[in-house]
């Protein structure tokens, strides 16, 4: 499967798509997503798996955890970003990370 294939069949699921407009502002761990999402940790884990194999996301391992983030150097992170503006569920997303963010380092 091509790289361009694996980043459209990665963006047709509109669950990943809400995980990467989460994802785009700032790195989490795989169980912060999970619990924002109120999936389980497998049906997460599937998820991401695919969104890294499009190479939408990086993963890092620290610790015993694993954080994830918006892969933003490429074109389907560019391709990801515009999904997440004509989504309306993607903006209320970014919209609800960016004030946790905001009050997290105030």
């Amino acid at each position: 499967m091509s790289r361009a294939d694996k980043v459209f069949e990665a963006l047709a699921s509109t669950t990943r798509r809400r995980i990467l407009a989460y994802l785009s502002e700032g790195p989490l761990t795989a169980g912060a997503v999970a619990e924002r999402f109120d999936m389980s940790q497998p049906a997460v884990s599937k998820h991401l798996s695919i969104l890294e194999s499009a190479e939408l996301i990086w993963k890092k391992r620290e610790g015993q955890f694993v954080r994830y983030g918006m892969q933003a150097d490429n074109l389907g992170a560019t391709l990801a970003k515009f999904m997440q503006e004509v989504c309306p569920p993607s903006r209320a997303l970014k919209a609800e990370r960016r004030e946790e963010n905001g009050s997290d380092g105030a």
